[in-house]
């Protein structure tokens, strides 16, 4: 199978700390500026503002306002990845998925500083892990990045799981399972909008990502009975 993981809210927890490394960027590149506490806080609202969902969208490329593309956000986001702790110890949960002979891709949407995703798999020390890592969003849009995973590697079960789900809704075919990882953060996103979740098929809910490998066999068992029919 291909298994393809977001990476924030998935497989680290890089929103608890959102406040903290604007704290941090802001002694680095504005030493002078008082009430540093207050503006961290600001910022971090504003951060989670642009993290709120655009259900089924994602249909254009998009190339972020030059104020996210600053020398300060790209501290932001080396704090940003040297406070970011894993999730349910999921570097070892992508050691197994490999050792299982599964195709583990890193899917996930750009940072606007060009190669930073990169850079926050590496710091995290899982981008060795993956077989491949594929970033949607300004190059690429959802269904070009999810064409070029089929062109690589063939049309074998795709397993989809990302903690928001409002990216899942009109994307993907017919061999694509969907994971909701509920991650809290981002889950209150959706709980008031559950009503949607009814327009994505296949879909699994997990609180634990280990449970990821329960959905991985009652996928191939629901897969076995159907090809027996």
């Amino acid at each position: 199978m291909i298994i393809a993981f977001d990476f924030d809210g998935t497989l680290a927890d890089t929103y608890s700390c959102i406040e903290e490394a604007f704290r941090r960027a802001l002694e680095k590149r504005y030493r002078w500026l008082p009430f540093k506490g207050f503006w961290a806080k600001v910022l971090a609202k504003i951060e989670m503002y642009f993290e709120r969902p655009t259900f089924g969208r994602h249909k254009k490329k998009s190339k972020p306002p030059f104020f996210l593309r600053t020398k300060f956000m790209e501290t932001w986001f080396e704090e940003r990845a040297k406070l970011s702790k894993s999730l349910d110890d999921s570097p070892e949960l992508l050691k197994r998925l490999k050792e299982e002979g599964h195709t583990v891709i890193s899917f996930s949407a750009e940072d606007f500083i060009d190669g930073m995703k990169v850079k926050r798999l590496k710091a995290m020390g899982i981008y060795d892990l993956f077989d491949d890592v594929i970033v949607f969003g300004r190059d690429l849009m959802i269904d070009e990045a999810f064409k070029l995973v089929r062109e690589k590697y063939g049309d074998d079960v795709f397993i989809w799981v990302d903690d928001k789900p409002w990216r899942f809704i009109g994307h993907g075919d017919e061999n694509t399972e969907y994971v909701w990882y509920y991650f809290p953060p981002t889950a209150r996103f959706i709980e008031k909008n559950r009503e949607r979740l009814a327009l994505i098929p296949h879909l699994h809910v997990i609180r634990d990502l280990w449970s990821l490998l329960d959905v991985i066999e009652r996928v191939k068992q629901e897969r076995k009975e159907l090809s027996r029919r």
